[in-house]
């Protein structure tokens, strides 16, 4: 799964730290979502979206199975 996480968290000036600290995750969480390391659980990709007042698939692109 894709996402446009840093992209977003860039425009809306906001540090990876910043971010983790308001969605109580560390910081390396953030990163590795950012970087496809590591997919979110749904709560998290929730708590993510709400945060920035946008849908999940704005945030996150599903692009199926191989």
């Amino acid at each position: 799964m894709k996402n446009r996480l840093a992209e977003i968290r860039k425009q809306n000036e906001i540090s990876q730290d910043e971010l983790a600290e308001v969605l109580k995750v560390s910081r390396q969480t953030i990163s590795s979502i950012e970087n496809g390391r590591y997919n979110p659980s749904i709560t998290l990709a929730f708590r993510i979206s709400h945060f920035f007042k946008m849908e999940i698939k704005e945030i996150f692109i599903y692009e199926g199975e191989d």
